[in-house]
């Protein structure tokens, strides 16, 4: 049986782009399960949400801005520091990059790393690499809440504990109830969890469902439209977690090898999340993450292009 292509270097397709309007002035860029950016449109300023990967990949966003309006683009938010997310951040000519501390700290310890790892993982989306100009850092941070008021228009940037990394943050707009959930939830597409704290994630979860939202833009997948979409797009994250952990604690207390918890998860799961968007993708990362999580490994080890490929080989090969 042929070994499968390493990650997602298969995957040349281009995804249809979408731009949805969730509440006035307040819109959702999708692709088909490719990573989201929200926008928000205040008085005299702009706000991206995650600047995706590469300058090329951000002026995408940027184009669909322009339809809606003229006014500059002052503010970018990292929800956090994965280089597909923050990369493209040149592009926008954002007067302030906002991340929380411990994306900070993250992008100092590991940001090159993930650089190069993300470039082979994904070559489609790093399209045009060499416009990049380094890594993304952020010009402001903060902890646990920071608002902004965009004229009239007020934004609540929220750390509410660690999940898909140490750092995610969210963005909340309490008057128009919507919330940029970054890839702390997925919309029918896989959570990757190759750097998270996978016992943590549903309880920063709980805290977010705690919000009400009314309308929510995932990380990836398309947008929760409805307060029942919302909750289902939180239950479909919460339950990929859950099952995941629950399989790899198991393999930990039966001294199950890293390939034995692998196999056992996707025969587990596939039949369930299989048609989620990049699962084949994910799950050799994710498995990877929750066996050291259950070896008592808390903090997660840094990915390198090299790790990956021997990771690959290991667990989805023949």
């Amino acid at each position: 049986m042929p070994q499968p292509a390493f990650a997602s270097t298969a995957d040349r397709s281009e995804k249809r782009v979408s731009f949805d309007e969730l509440a006035p002035g307040v819109f959702a860029f999708t692709a088909e399960g490719d990573p989201n950016s929200g926008v928000v449109v205040g008085e005299d300023s702009v706000l991206v949400f995650d600047a995706q990967a590469t300058p090329k990949q951000a002026r995408r966003v940027i184009e669909r801005v322009r339809a809606v309006s003229d006014k500059p683009i002052k503010h970018l938010v990292l929800s956090h520091y994965h280089a597909v997310r923050v990369l493209g951040a040149s592009a926008y000519g954002a007067s302030e990059i906002i991340a929380s501390e411990a994306t900070r700290a993250l992008i100092a310890e590991r940001g090159e790393a993930d650089f190069k790892s993300e470039v082979g993982r994904f070559p489609r989306l790093f399209e045009d690499v060499a416009s990049i100009p380094g890594l993304t850092w952020p010009s402001l941070t903060f902890g646990e809440r920071l608002s902004l008021h965009l004229g009239r228009r007020r934004v609540d940037l929220l750390f509410l504990g660690r999940g898909h990394t140490a750092g995610d943050i969210v963005l909340w707009l309490p008057e128009e109830r919507v919330l940029f959930a970054g890839d702390l939830v997925e919309y029918g597409a896989t959570p990757y969890a190759g750097d998270a704290h996978l016992r943590e994630w549903p309880e920063t979860l709980a805290r977010l469902r705690e919000l009400k939202p009314a309308k929510l833009l995932p990380g990836r997948g398309r947008a929760a439209a409805s307060e029942g979409e919302v909750e289902e797009a939180i239950n479909m994250t919460r339950s990929f977690l859950t099952d995941l952990m629950a399989v790899a604690e198991e393999g930990q207390q039966r001294g199950w090898s890293l390939k034995q918890v692998y196999d056992e998860a996707m025969a587990r799961m596939e039949p369930r999340y299989g048609n989620w968007v990049i699962f084949q993708h994910c799950m050799p990362f994710d498995v990877a993450r929750a066996f050291d999580e259950a070896s008592g490994i808390a903090w997660p080890r840094i990915w390198t292009h090299e790790r990956d490929l021997e990771m690959w080989r290991a667990l989805a090969g023949s």
